[in-house]
């Protein structure tokens, strides 16, 4: 797998990562089916992809990239789908968490 690929691997694993939270939420603790075949199998999706791209990119960068993928549309989401709370500091919070992200990926080698 070339790095830009393993990058795209990366940011689709985080995307279905924000997938899998939501449906847990929808999974009402596991105990609609539906929702919880769904969220089992973006599961299953987004830790192959993240293996995958694993074999290519800094575990380090690849993991801070994934979570913060994860966190942050997670949060975006749940603004969105369940009417959660946005304020200053949660959206100071994200902005901190995706700067963090950026200087992991442009620091040197």
């Amino acid at each position: 797998m070339s790095a830009p690929v393993a990058w795209l691997a990366l940011i689709v694993a985080g995307v279905l990562d924000v997938g899998w939270a939501i449906a847990m939420k929808y999974t009402d603790g596991y105990t609609r089916l539906g929702w919880s075949l769904v969220s089992l199998v973006l599961l299953a999706a987004f830790v192959f992809l993240l293996g995958r791209a694993l074999q290519v990119l800094d575990v380090g960068i690849a993991y801070a990239v994934w979570t913060g993928i994860g966190a942050a549309g997670t949060v975006l989401m749940g603004v969105l789908l369940f009417g959660e709370s946005v304020s200053v500091t949660k959206l100071a919070g994200i902005a901190l968490v995706l700067a963090g992200i950026a200087a992991l990926k442009l620091a040197p080698a």
